[in-house]
């Protein structure tokens, strides 16, 4: 088994688009009326909205491989690039995605180890993510890695508000 990260660039466009479908899709379609799902993944994987976030010099965009096939993706926001007003002593981790046949090979912590080298490298003092409320998974995941809940913020799923708890792990 080998595993690979790889910056994405702008000829990963489609690519990336493609993938960010696809793993939106399969973690949430059904928690969500299809209506609201289809409104997000429009708004938010167009291609014109990724080349916007491929072309921000505060983002950054990762593929995950697994054995020389894209199994997810990462994206962190660094400054002015955060979700949320976290200031300057923060990194975002805004998507952490992995494809549903490649879950439980420890690719998640593959990512989320490489956004902690990215804060390290920029002298962040926090790492944040916002995740939903009812993505137990996810959020017993980020425990397990030292992520404690530090708030909650709204999040907009087509016209449903739901929310996202928003989780921090502070680096030595």
């Amino acid at each position: 088994m080998t595993i690979n990260i790889k910056q994405c660039n702008h000829g990963d466009l489609r690519k990336l688009q493609e993938i960010c479908y696809e793993t939106f899709n399969e973690t949430f379609k059904d928690q969500n009326s299809p209506e609201n799902m289809n409104a997000y993944l429009e708004s938010a994987f167009n291609l014109k909205q990724l080349e916007k976030e491929l072309s921000n010099i505060s983002s950054q965009f990762f593929y995950v491989y697994f054995n020389n096939e894209v199994a997810g993706y990462l994206k962190v926001n660094l400054n002015d690039a955060q979700s949320e007003e976290m200031g300057d002593e923060s990194l975002e981790i805004e998507r952490i995605y992995i494809r549903n046949k490649f879950q439980k090979h420890g690719l998640g912590k593959y990512l989320l180890n490489k956004a902690m080298e990215i804060a390290m490298e920029c002298n962040k003092k926090k790492v944040w993510l916002g995740v939903w409320e009812k993505n137990e998974n996810a959020i017993g995941f980020y425990k397990k890695m030292g992520f404690v809940q530090t708030g909650a913020h709204s999040f907009y799923m087509g016209d449903e508000e739901q929310i996202d708890f928003i989780m921090t792990k502070t680096l030595n």
